[in-house]
């Protein structure tokens, strides 16, 4: 099942950064904070630790990147 949210999470978690990843996918970074905002709300878990110096990992959202294999 492919969702827009999990790959904007996937792509922030790669980054590490909102507005990196809103740049690569051509939208605001607002509008990729929502959908982070939308996947966290949809998972009942907090994915990122939101800092000065960008976005981290919680263990929920380290648990949560998939694989490459």
């Amino acid at each position: 099942m492919y969702s827009q949210q999990l790959k904007t999470f996937v792509l922030v978690a790669e980054r590490g950064s909102l507005s990196k990843a809103a740049e690569e996918l051509y939208v605001t970074p607002a509008s990729v904070m929502k959908q982070i905002n939308a996947l966290e709300d949809r998972l009942e878990v907090t994915l990122f630790t939101r800092t000065n110096q960008g976005m981290a990992l919680t263990e929920a959202g380290i648990s949560t990147v998939p694989r490459k294999r």
